[in-house]
């Protein structure tokens, strides 16, 4: 089954077109909003260097879970 999703607002304009597998690999900055500063900061505190990375990272997966529970409790 396939499936399709607009990314676009989520990404800067040269990632728009890519794949989701490729996504995976491109670096944090690709997301729209984060800065290569940002980027920097990532990779310095949870060493954290492309979108897949920050999507499997286990600190912001537990805060995402804390959130959605007490979101779901309201």
């Amino acid at each position: 089954m396939a499936v399709t999703a607009d990314l676009a607002k989520l990404l800067d304009r040269k990632y728009e077109d890519m794949s989701l597998a490729e996504l995976v690999k491109a670096p944090v900055a690709a997301l729209s909003g984060v800065s290569e500063g940002d980027a920097e900061f990532l990779k310095n505190a949870f060493n954290i260097k492309t979108i897949g990375d920050l999507g499997r990272n286990k600190f912001f997966r537990a805060a995402t879970a804390i959130t959605d529970l007490a979101d779901s409790i309201k």
